[in-house]
């Protein structure tokens, strides 16, 4: 009988954000059980958030802790590219808790542990972020689709979130068992689960062996696909985002796809990348599919919000380009800046993504969604401000010049292009012409229709401030990108490429 291999710790700090977020929210959710006021949940759960994010600003990138006792590999690495990915998801977290304090009551659903549900989110999302190992990898996105389902159920009083929530779960449950067959795969063909070691492994494994690698990547390729809604695992995603809260779809679109696509992007550029001839014609395929098939059947959606996940699906495809034209980069440069255009990416989605969201939230009323065109018709003369931040928000998804989408874009075309993948980039350039159509239509129905019915506009306080803040984030990354392109320029290096 031997000894179970229990991994030992190298550096602590590696693992400090992500222990703040998990163990501040236990400890909130025992505090919340003596708290009436559930805005004070709120603010500390923000307050944790913010003490996660400052304690990885203040300490160098981090080479690892956590380390297997056979091997001396690290498991959990806080990198350049974990640290930008992981204040990107904190961010994104820190405004769908400011959302939701005046939009849970509003609908009859506040309860105090949505907030450390978000936290405990948040925690798993890092923990993929920072993964460097398909155990740790599988650990973190279990522990993500677990809290997932519950939000998005968290509405129980309506159908619809039932539904949401438990189609989810279906979904979640088909993508469980990809990555348990990927991951058992990978580790029959070279005997590790660490990703670096993997990638040493690949170079001198025989026919067959490789062909079983081959088939594991494949099938975690699946298992990922349906989490980021890749076509053709995409299904599921209008359904769950329009029966789930409102703020959940937001976290969903935006927190969610940042931290896969970081823990995907780590796996094939590091784990896999020797097999790049295969994997990549496959990826951009995929990708091109992923871009055409999202902009194209949001084009027929009248319900804003079933449009807004359709736009997702699409934009999944625009960040896999990125990925795409790292891998496909000849140069070490041209494959940092596949890296850097991707989290550069995900910055600017983030922030028209949450604008968008954060408008459909101010108008929901309970028991009365506000997600159709015609909600939205002459929103303008109701309310200016939120007209003009719904306006920069699909400017922005649409990539108009001097916003943050047409830098986020740009950015990511043009390292598709230097890498050789001209063909991709036509694809990209032609649907987000296609998708400019139903985002100016959304403009043009509140600034040039009448309005069809009177929808109230009654915008709590901290929604005025995420709405403000994520709007002039817009126009700030769009009219001066060089502050957040200095924050990505390091996050291509720490992946060794």
């Amino acid at each position: 009988m031997t000894d179970l291999p229990i991994p030992s710790f190298d550096n602590y700090a590696a693992a400090f954000p992500m222990a703040i977020t998990f163990g501040w929210a236990i400890v909130l959710l025992l505090i919340d059980l003596f708290v009436v006021d559930k805005r004070v949940t709120a603010g500390l759960a923000i307050l944790g958030l913010a003490i996660a994010a400052a304690s990885a600003f203040f300490q160098p990138a981090m080479p690892g802790t956590f380390l297997d006792r056979e091997t001396g590999a690290a498991m959990i690495v806080l990198d350049d590219f974990a640290q930008a990915v992981n204040w990107i998801v904190i961010g994104v977290a820190i405004a769908t808790i400011l959302f939701s304090i005046d939009y849970l009551p509003r609908q009859g659903i506040e309860r105090g542990e949505f907030y450390p549900l978000v936290m405990l989110a948040t925690g798993a999302m890092m923990l993929l972020t920072q993964g460097n190992d398909l155990i740790v990898l599988f650990l973190g996105i279990e522990l993500l689709s677990i809290v997932l389902y519950v939000l998005a159920g968290f509405a129980y009083s309506r159908i619809a979130s039932e539904e949401a929530a438990l189609k989810y779960l279906i979904f979640g449950g088909f993508a469980t068992g990809f990555l348990v067959f990927s991951i058992a795969m990978v580790y029959g063909a070279t005997g590790l689960s660490n990703l670096g070691l993997i990638a040493a492994a690949v170079r001198t494994l025989d026919a067959s062996n490789r062909l079983l690698l081959l088939i594991g990547a494949g099938l975690l390729l699946v298992g990922f696909g349906y989490k980021v809604s890749m076509v053709p695992f995409h299904m599921w995603t209008p359904d769950v985002y329009e029966g789930s809260p409102t703020p959940v779809a937001a976290f969903m679109a935006v927190a969610v796809k940042a931290a896969v696509f970081a823990a995907l992007t780590r796996y094939l550029l590091v784990a896999v990348n020797d097999l790049n001839n295969v994997w990549v014609p496959l990826l951009a395929v995929l990708a091109a599919l992923t871009m055409i098939v999202g902009n194209v059947t949001a084009v027929v959606q009248r319900n804003v919000k079933r449009m807004l996940a359709y736009s997702s699906v699409g934009h999944a495809g625009y960040i896999l380009m990125g990925i795409v034209g790292a891998a496909a980069a000849t140069t070490e440069v041209g494959r940092n800046a596949g890296v850097q255009s991707l989290v550069f990416y995900l910055v600017t989605y983030a922030l028209s993504n949450m604008a968008a969201f954060g408008v459909l939230i101010v108008l929901e009323r309970r028991g009365e969604a506000a997600w159709s065109l015609d909600d939205l018709s002459g929103l303008y003369s109701r309310s200016p401000w939120l007209a003009v931040a719904m306006a920069l928000a699909m400017l922005s998804l649409a990539g108009v010049p001097v916003t943050a989408g047409f830098a986020g874009k740009l950015y990511v075309f043009s390292a598709a292009w230097q890498s050789g993948l001209a063909w991709l980039v036509l694809v990209g350039v032609i649907t987000s012409a296609i998708s400019a159509f139903f985002y100016l239509r959304v403009i043009t129905q509140m600034f040039m229709r009448d309005g069809s019915r009177d929808v109230a506009v009654i915008p709590g306080t901290w929604q005025r401030v995420a709405l403000a803040v994520v709007a002039v984030g817009i126009l700030v990354v769009g009219i001066i990108p060089g502050p957040v392109v200095n924050f990505v320029q390091n996050s291509g290096l720490a992946l060794g490429l």
